[in-house]
């Protein structure tokens, strides 16, 4: 099936947000990871696309074509951008799922405008505390001035499955986003957006991510109660996606129904 694929930007106040668009049915919105562009989620959102869904996938601001202040911004301002795709499509509310630090933004949009999401996926999202240490292990895998065996090694212990190929993350790295994203990230107190929860939230766990270590599987459920649901996708570590698309897509799927049902 030809799902297709096109470009759209939608301006908003301050911002002008490149997304790639594919599929027609009910809206999927995809968030990348820290510093990361859309395209990470290439194969996921042609398996979606072909489900039946009409997937989005906003590029953050300083990524490919989108542009808007970096300085002084909150995960308010960038959940903002999100809010503005999902009305300039007019395809009723969203379900938004977020990889990584995508879902901090993610859970910031459903917070503030909830009338637009219908439901949010949590991705290989970290613990609410992990060790400090995996953050500046991000940074190196990210920092192109260093040998390429030694970023590959990095992003094997922090990001890939024992067994699974990380040189395709060589590349698709923005650092000085990441910087501006972790600001904009600490800039906002983490309780207007982590103990909200106004629609149902699957959590798509790896189960070999070191940000999300076994002991903490339950915690958000614990924290949020029978309105998550925790789904663990094997073999895969913090990258998921271009580690296990097809069981990603296939959960997804799997869980979107259930809204409808």
């Amino acid at each position: 099936m030809m799902t297709g694929r096109t470009t759209e930007f939608v301006h908003t106040r301050d911002a002008v947000i490149e997304v790639v668009v594919e599929g027609n049915g009910p809206s999927v919105i995809l968030l990348p990871s820290l510093g990361r562009e859309s395209y990470d989620y290439d194969d996921v959102a042609e398996g979606l696309a072909q489900n039946g869904y009409r997937v989005s996938r906003p590029q953050p601001r300083g990524i490919g074509r989108s542009e808007g202040p970096l300085d002084n911004i909150t995960l308010h301002d960038l959940a903002a951008d999100v809010a503005a795709v999902i009305e300039a499509q007019d395809n009723g509310a969203a379900v938004v799922v977020g990889h990584a630090f995508g879902h901090y933004v993610a859970r910031m949009l459903a917070a503030d405008r909830p009338e637009l999401v219908r439901g949010v996926v949590v991705a290989a999202g970290g613990a609410r505390h992990y060790p400090a240490e995996l953050t500046t292990l991000a940074v190196r895998c990210a920092d192109s001035s260093l040998p390429e065996s030694e970023r590959l090694r990095h992003l094997q212990t922090g990001f890939f499955a024992p067994g699974n190929d990380p040189a395709e993350w060589l590349t698709g790295w923005y650092p000085d986003v990441s910087k501006r994203q972790l600001a904009a990230s600490a800039a906002t107190p983490k309780d207007e957006w982590w103990a909200v929860a106004y629609q149902p939230i699957l959590d798509l766990q790896a189960a070999l991510d070191p940000f999300r270590p076994r002991e903490t599987a339950n915690e958000l459920r614990d924290q949020l109660g029978e309105v998550v649901t925790v789904s663990v996708i094997p073999n895969a570590s913090h990258a998921l996606l271009p580690e296990a698309p097809a069981q990603v897509v296939r959960a997804l799927t799997d869980w979107i129904r259930t809204l409808d049902s």
